[in-house]
């Protein structure tokens, strides 16, 4: 047995322990108590601050939450399944199930190979039992069975989006308030990252409608808090030596993310943000081609930054950045239904010649066009 899981476990009956620097299943780095990470609820729930009952209400451990006191013990998950029974019995009664927990369709009826824990907003650890928690293993298996659910093509993608996305915002709170931060850990965020990232490029293809408009501003507000958590967690891992794989593509993802206007505010200036990067992280392949490709587009320089584009970056990085590649379809296009030409110079960039006569209004309107529909800066 795990020395901090033994340890833990010597506090009481419900798997209530001493909250360790950084715990981790099978080995652990050490990080001094002063620094473990803390939670508050995000600032557009409009929350009242939490007295009494700890509450965990945004599970991004990149944000500090005052509202829960270090005194108090954190947890050790027991739960076997990916949805506890007593929520499993509840939800049942209450015909609370997602389309993909129906047991044979039946509203009701679940399983436990079906029901996976949903995100609670508030939730107080005072009144916890450690059977209502998943350990990291099962965590583990959750998200790959969520995962595995993107390749549905039984429903339509906002539906299976929004189930995997509530899901994971409570694989994240189990890993929270078990205050857990390792490499597991770390490996489970990335792979919420990237599920984000690819939610990203596709809801962006259907951002006129405004369910999926809204769909993608909340995806894009998590894909950042995610991403500031794990920077939190390289952070921890490299104070103590520990090894760090991905590092440098995954703080690629979050310059490309600054090409647009319409990212939620998350700390500090993205200038500010690189003096904090080592150098080494500064100078890998990733960050070198996120920082050329931000400097390209922030110039106007579109034909450098879409060939670039094209003959440089990951799957991942295109994701990202189809949705501004878009944007230049888009005004082109518009242009052409609005009856101005359109032409290219000698260095091969398009320009819209001045003093055209020849404009009128666009059939279709100005609201068919994604790019009008974009908040400017």
């Amino acid at each position: 047995m795990d020395k901090h899981l033994a340890a833990g476990r010597g506090g009481g009956s419900r798997g209530r322990g001493r909250k360790p620097g950084f715990y981790r299943g099978g080995s652990s780095y050490t990080v001094p108590s002063s620094s473990a990470p803390s939670w508050r609820p995000r600032r557009s729930d409009h929350t009242e601050p939490v007295t009494g009952s700890q509450a965990i209400s945004d599970p991004s451990p990149s944000i500090p939450e005052q509202d829960i006191k270090s005194e108090h013990e954190f947890l050790i998950g027991t739960c076997p399944d990916m949805c506890p029974e007593k929520e499993r019995a509840q939800r049942e009664r209450l015909r609370d199930l997602s389309v993909f927990e129906r047991l044979n369709g039946n509203p009701g009826r679940t399983s436990p190979s079906l029901a996976v824990k949903k995100f609670c907003r508030t939730m107080s650890t005072l009144h916890l039992q450690t059977s209502d928690i998943r350990p990291p293993s099962v965590l583990q298996n959750t998200l790959k069975y969520l995962l595995g659910l993107l390749e549905s093509t039984s429903h339509p993608f906002d539906v299976v989006h929004d189930f995997i996305f509530d899901r994971t915002r409570s694989i994240r709170q189990d890993l929270t308030m078990q205050q857990i931060i390792n490499e597991q850990a770390i490996d489970m965020y990335e792979e919420i990252v990237k599920f984000h990232i690819t939610s990203h490029c596709k809801l962006a293809r259907y951002s006129g409608k405004s369910d999926e408009s809204s769909l993608y501003y909340l995806n894009m507000e998590q894909l950042m808090k995610c991403l500031l958590s794990i920077f939190d967690m390289y952070d921890m891992a490299r104070r103590s030596k520990g090894v760090i794989k991905n590092e440098a593509e995954f703080r690629s993802y979050y310059v490309l993310l600054h090409l647009g206007c319409k990212i939620p505010t998350m700390g500090n200036s993205l200038s500010s943000w690189f003096c904090r990067i080592p150098f080494s992280i500064l100078q890998s392949e990733e960050m070198c081609l996120a920082r050329t490709l931000l400097r390209y587009y922030r110039m106007g320089d579109y034909k450098q930054f879409i060939s670039t584009t094209a003959t440089r970056a990951s799957h991942l990085q295109l994701c990202l950045l189809e949705p501004f590649l878009n944007e230049e379809q888009d005004l082109e296009s518009l242009c052409s239904a609005c009856g101005l030409e359109t032409c290219i110079d000698e260095a091969g960039t398009k320009l819209l010649p001045a003093k055209q006569t020849s404009f009128s209004l666009p059939k279709l309107g100005f609201q068919s066009y994604g790019l009008l529909n974009r908040d400017t800066c």
